[in-house]
């Protein structure tokens, strides 16, 4: 699992990215959608930043702020920690792990988003293995 390419753990998911200048409620709504726990924010393609479900809740919910007249750009967190999607996912995990974060933008060579990794994706991830660990035990136990 951790040396799979990151490319094959975001392989044809859907991701949110709009511009800094698109409403709290907005993207939440999008991310909602989506069923994403992250927004990635562009500016003429290339990132500049990341909002996620933490920041909805810490920098808007908790600060009293109003999610329709608050732009993401004002709550968002500016240079996000980015990675190839050709490095491995055991990468991604450390960073997220030294840095205490559970996402990371994935990009190309010129900065424009690919996807996001999340810590969600290790749990998916290990779910699926247990899942054919406990397929394989029960054949085994059939078997015998």
């Amino acid at each position: 699992m951790p040396s799979r390419p990151i490319h094959q753990v975001i392989a044809d998911r859907a991701f949110v990215n709009v511009s800094a200048f698109t409403s709290v409620r907005e993207v939440t709504r999008l991310m909602q959608a989506q069923h994403c726990s992250a927004a990635l924010i562009t500016e003429h393609g290339v990132l500049t930043g990341i909002f996620t479900e933490r920041d909805a809740t810490f920098r808007v919910i908790a600060a009293g702020r109003d999610a329709d007249t608050t732009m993401v750009g004002e709550v968002m967190t500016d240079n996000p920690m980015t990675l190839a999607e050709d490095k491995p996912f055991g990468h991604a995990l450390h960073l997220m792990y030294e840095n205490g974060i559970r996402h990371v933008a994935v990009v190309d060579a010129a900065r424009r988003p690919v996807g996001v990794v999340s810590a969600r994706d290790a749990l998916l991830l290990d779910a699926l293995d247990f899942g054919a660990e406990l397929v394989r035990r029960e054949e085994i136990t059939v078997i015998l």
